[in-house]
């Protein structure tokens, strides 16, 4: 069975010349999500495996860089940050058609909704403080110790990570350009904040990309690390916090959301815990880096915007994050105007 479509014999050939411990034969299932990479679950009769791959078509340089998630998993293997073990990595697009990597399956659940609507309100603190210490966890990894001292370039993180997804923006003629959004554009590199480190960021650390265990508040692996490098830890971590401020419709949010009635821990509460783990006072220019984020998700949003329109969009959750793509900008431009 194979829902693909790409060659299932060819892959399960290049899977036992390389793969160790695996037997066929194969069977394929994609699981639903992987906005930017398909991911699928490779059945065989003596365990499961997980593959991830780029979309088909034209890509943007730079994007879908599956290879850079693989490498990061691998090296933080060992340092307390749960990932799944790496299987293989194939660059070689005759196989399935793109690049693609082979992990292990982690069986647990996945929260889709910031809430944890499924979890008793007593032990929701502990779910969202699993969160809280894993990413400051990955913060305070020393990432030449594990190998990373090239995964990304040392400083001037927003400047660079601001000119990038302007790039991205600017260049997807395709997907248009919006006003609020060119404003963004040229206040956001004016108004950067003084000072920065410098360590592993995610990129994309959510509650829906992350396995729990299936009945304790402990996080299994961590997931989708295509966006990760070597960056700002503050914004990094206000990309995860955001969720404070993000409607649930548009990705995981708590925005609107009853925090005392379940039980999950405020804002202020949430951000004072990270900074007591990593040791410092406060993070200076907060609403800043909330306002940045809000401007990123937007450029990537747009950028699915500009594959649904080319007709290379890799999930059928791509129409709806383009028609909340005004939204995002929307909440985006209002945190810049307060911020002003």
């Amino acid at each position: 069975m194979s829902t693909t479509d790409f060659d299932t014999e060819r892959l399960a050939d290049w899977l036992a010349r390389v793969v160790p411990e695996f037997e066929g034969p194969l069977s394929i299932e994609r699981f639903a999500g992987g906005q930017s990479n398909p991911t699928y679950r490779l059945i065989t009769p003596t365990r499961d495996y997980v593959l991830r791959k780029k979309p088909p078509g034209k890509l943007l340089k730079g994007a879908h860089a599956v290879e850079r998630e693989a490498r990061i998993m691998g090296a933080l293997q060992g340092t307390g940050v749960p990932v799944p073990e790496i299987h293989a990595v194939c660059e070689d697009d005759a196989i399935i058609g793109t690049g693609f990597f082979v992990m292990d399956l982690v069986k647990g659940r996945i929260f889709w909704d910031a809430t944890f609507p499924d979890v008793p309100d007593a032990d929701r603190p502990a779910y969202f403080d699993a969160m809280n210490e894993t990413i400051a966890r990955l913060h305070d990894i020393d990432y030449a110790a594990i190998g990373l001292s090239d995964f990304g370039k040392k400083g001037q993180y927003l400047e660079r990570q601001i000119a990038l997804w302007t790039r991205q923006y600017l260049s997807d003629e395709a997907a248009g350009r919006d006003p609020a959004m060119d404003e963004l554009i040229a206040w956001l590199p004016e108004n950067i904040p003084v000072g920065e480190r410098t360590t592993i960021t995610h990129g994309d650390f959510r509650c829906d990309n992350m396995i729990f265990h299936p009945t304790e508040p402990r996080i299994l692996a961590v997931l989708d690390w295509e966006l990760s490098t070597l960056g700002n830890p503050f914004a990094d971590f206000a990309y995860h916090a955001m969720m404070y401020r993000m409607p649930p419709d548009i990705v995981a949010g708590l925005d609107d959301a009853d925090l005392a009635a379940l039980n999950i821990p405020s804002e202020e509460d949430y951000v004072a815990s990270y900074c007591r783990r990593v040791g410092i006072p406060e993070i200076p220019s907060w609403e800043y880096y909330i306002a940045f984020n809000l401007f990123r998700l937007a450029a990537i949003f747009h950028g699915i915007k500009g594959r649904v329109i080319r007709g290379n969009a890799s999930s059928p959750e791509a129409e709806a994050r383009v028609a909340n793509l005004p939204r995002l900008i929307g909440l985006a431009h209002d945190v810049m105007m307060r911020c002003r």
